[in-house]
């Protein structure tokens, strides 16, 4: 049942590096039961997030994916942009705002422009303590809010890496059926990055559900912020623009202007401006002209939300009602870190998508069984 479950195409080839060397390295290997050990419910109370996603065979087979790919991106001064991401997402754009009350006159700014409605100044910017660190790996972030997609240990690489794989199918559609041939680097790097602050904006906490996320420019501050952290950093306009096209797409005026807001948002931010340095059009209104199908195509990679969202929705109560009948947790153990530190482990070891898969066409009896496998019962 669950050793089929996660199988893929065997093979997607990555494409050439700046060098010439082809990776075939697309596929997730196989994953199946046998991959995890079982543990006693105390066992996952004790463990921090980065020991299960660490653990965890889908999520580290993932980080490895996205690193294979990073590697194939043929501009090397992006190719290492990316791996030094990957290796440590740190806020750094946030070091300049912590001078001369820098950070307050950019949030004025954003205010003064109707992309701060929602956040108070004593809320602005996710605390981190050395914004040249990431308070943690990008390999543990969950993937969005706790009752969100992915939101467990491991949850954004699994996140990233099945919507590369989809980037990556589209850039290779293209070409099949129509002979056009997209930036490849721009498809890589958008979508890699395209989260690239999650790590930041839902850190863990004690009770073993992550920071819960706020708005800025009317999207989950995780977006504008990883928009300015790529302008911030150097990268190419094409890449910052197709990154911020993740979350919606230029194709009318009504959608585009959010990505237009997003970017003016992270320039703000990044001390930057969007006009001058192409991450807008002259005018300021529009992306630049003409529009870059590499936008669409971040855009349309980015769907993995949904089916995991209610998956994760639909899957949370069967968990609390099991972990109620089969593992004696309390009313009070179900809100906090017992029952919390149960479920992370739980879908960091098989996914809330794999887990979904046993649900979905196995039943409860299935899924009941599979949780007991991860998660022993006394």
């Amino acid at each position: 049942m669950f050793e089929t479950m996660l199988g893929r195409r065997d093979f997607l080839k990555l494409g050439v590096t700046a060098g010439t060397v082809a990776l075939a390295a697309g596929a997730v290997p196989r994953f199946s039961l046998a991959d995890v050990r079982g543990i006693g419910l105390s066992a996952c109370e004790v463990m921090t997030p980065q020991e299960m996603a660490q653990k965890s065979k889908p999520v580290m087979d993932a980080w490895n994916y996205l690193q294979s790919a990073a590697a194939t991106v043929k501009d090397e001064r992006v190719r290492k942009s990316l791996s030094d991401i990957l290796d440590n997402p740190a806020p750094t754009f946030v070091g300049p705002l912590r001078a001369h009350d820098a950070g307050k006159a950019a949030w004025s700014e954003l205010k003064a422009k109707g992309l701060a409605e929602e956040l108070a100044l004593e809320n602005f910017l996710p605390p981190v303590q050395d914004p040249a660190k990431s308070p943690q790996p990008f390999w543990s972030a969950p993937g969005s809010g706790y009752q969100s997609h992915h939101a467990y240990p491991g949850g954004v690489v699994t996140h990233t890496a099945l919507n590369l794989r989809v980037s990556l199918a589209l850039y290779e559609a293209y070409w099949e059926t129509y002979r056009f041939e997209l930036d490849r680097d721009v498809v890589v790097a958008s979508q890699m990055l395209h989260d690239l602050h999650k790590p930041w904006v839902f850190q863990w906490g004690e009770d073993g559900a992550c920071r819960t996320e706020l708005t800025l420019a009317n999207v989950g501050e995780h977006h504008p912020y990883s928009i300015a952290e790529s302008i911030y950093r150097g990268l190419p306009p094409e890449i910052c623009v197709a990154q911020a096209c993740a979350h919606n797409h230029p194709g009318t005026t009504k959608d585009e202007a959010d990505p237009v807001a997003w970017i003016t948002a992270a320039c703000i931010l990044a001390g930057v401006n969007p006009r001058e340095k192409g991450f807008l059009d002259k005018r300021g209104d529009t992306l630049p002209l003409p529009r870059r199908m590499e936008n669409f195509v971040c855009h349309l990679g980015d769907h993995d939300w949904v089916l995991t969202v209610p998956a994760v929705q639909w899957l949370v109560p069967e968990l609390k009602a099991l972990a109620a009948s089969r593992y004696g947790m309390s009313g009070e153990d179900l809100k906090g870190r017992k029952f919390n530190s149960f479920r992370n482990y739980v879908f960091s070891q098989a996914t809330a998508m794999g887990l979904y898969k046993v649900y979905s066409t196995g039943g409860k009896d299935a899924l009941a069984q599979t949780v007991a496998q991860i998660v022993i019962p006394a």
